[in-house]
C-alpha cells in the first residue's frame, strides 16, 4: 500500500518526468506519468523505493515486484527489461539512493561481529519489504531535501541511516558481500566490474575465467547464476545501453559511440542496436522512457 507521507513529500519535489539529482549526492528523486511497456534498462548499483505506482524488472526468468511498501535492491549494473504501470493522475513517484562504496564497506566492517544469517542464495536484484525503521529514515531524508542547511549538514548521515536499514534484512545481504570479498559470487563481482571499467576494449571469457580463478565452464555457470545472462550476452546489452546513453546527450556522431563501447564495426554496432532498442540507433533520440 502507497505512503502517503512518502506521496506528499516528493510530489512538489519533481515536476517532469525523469530521474531528478538532489541537493544530497547519489540521492535522486523519479516521477513517471505514464505506464511504459518492457524494455531493456539499467539502473547504478543501490536502493530504488517507489512510494507511488508499480514496476515489474524481468531479469532472465525472474519477475521482480517492486511496489510501494517494498524496495529494489541491487548490487550490480545489471541491464534488465523493466515494465513501469502508472497515469498522469497517479504518476510513479520514487527515490533512487546511488551506493557509496566507501560508506557501506564502514558500515559492513562494523557490523561484521553481528552477521545476519544469509539462508538462500545471493542475488543481485531483489525485492525487499520497507521495515516500519527504513520508512522513518526515508522520511527524514526526503525532509531533509526541503532545505539547503539540512540537506549539507544532515545529508550524508541520513543517507547512512536509510543504508543501514537496508542492511538488516537478509534479502538485502547481497550488499555485504560486494564489500567482504570472499567465494564466488563476489568473484563475479569483479569480473563485472572490470567489465564495466573496461568496455571499450576487447574483453575475453577465458581471461576473465582465469582471473577469477575458475574453469571456463565453471565461470560461465556462476555469471549466469549472478546475472541471469551469459558473459558475452551481459557484455553486449551492457554495451547497448551505454551507446544509448551517449546517443541521447547528443554529443557523439554514431561510430564515435560505437567506437567508444567496444565496436569495432560500425556496421555491426547498428545492427546489434536495432536488433536490441527496435530502431537504428541514426534514428534514436532522446525519450523520457529511456531514463525511468
Amino acid at each position: 500500500m502507497a505512503d502517503s507521507r512518502l506521496i506528499d513529500l516528493i510530489k512538489p519535489l519533481v515536476d517532469d518526468d525523469g530521474f531528478f539529482d538532489t541537493l544530497i549526492p547519489n540521492v535522486r528523486l523519479m516521477k513517471c506519468a505514464k505506464s511504459l511497456p518492457r524494455m531493456p534498462l539499467m539502473y547504478r548499483p543501490g536502493l530504488t523505493i517507489i512510494a507511488q505506482g508499480q514496476k515489474i524488472g524481468y531479469l532472465g526468468d525472474r519477475e521482480i515486484h517492486y511496489n510501494p511498501g517494498h524496495f529494489l535492491v541491487q548490487s550490480l549494473p545489471l541491464p534488465f527489461e523493466c515494465e513501469t504501470f502508472a497515469s498522469l493522475d497517479r504518476p510513479l513517484l520514487g527515490i533512487s539512493i546511488d551506493i557509496d562504496f566507501a560508506l557501506l564497506s564502514e558500515l559492513v566492517s562494523d557490523s561484521l561481529d553481528n552477521p545476519i544469517e544469509q539462508s538462500v542464495p545471493y542475488c543481485p536484484m531483489s525485492s525487499v519489504p520497507v521495515s516500519e525503521d527504513m520508512e522513518a529514515a526515508l522520511i527524514r531524508l526526503i525532509r531533509a531535501l526541503y532545505d539547503t542547511r539540512t540537506a549539507k549538514i544532515m545529508g550524508a548521515s541520513r543517507v547512512r541511516e536509510v543504508i543501514f536499514e537496508a542492511l538488516q534484512h537478509t534479502e538485502a545481504n547481497v550488499l555485504r558481500e560486494l564489500v567482504v570479498n570472499q567465494g564466488q559470487f563476489s568473484r563475479i563481482v569483479q569480473s563485472v566490474q572490470k567489465m564495466n571499467t573496461f568496455l571499450d576494449q576487447e574483453i575475453r571469457v577465458e581471461k576473465l575465467a582465469e582471473k577469477a580463478n575458475m574453469s571456463v565452464s565453471s565461470f560461465h555457470y556462476h555469471f549466469k547464476n549472478v546475472t541471469g545472462s551469459s558473459p558475452l550476452q551481459y557484455l553486449k546489452q551492457l554495451r547497448l545501453l551505454k551507446a544509448q546513453m551517449l546517443l541521447n546527450q547528443g554529443v557523439l556522431s554514431v561510430g564515435q559511440i560505437g567506437f567508444e563501447v567496444g565496436y569495432k564495426s560500425v556496421h555491426q554496432f547498428s545492427r546489434d542496436y536495432k536488433r536490441y532498442f527496435g530502431s537504428p540507433p541514426t534514428k534514436d533520440k532522446r525519450r523520457e522512457d529511456a531514463v525511468i
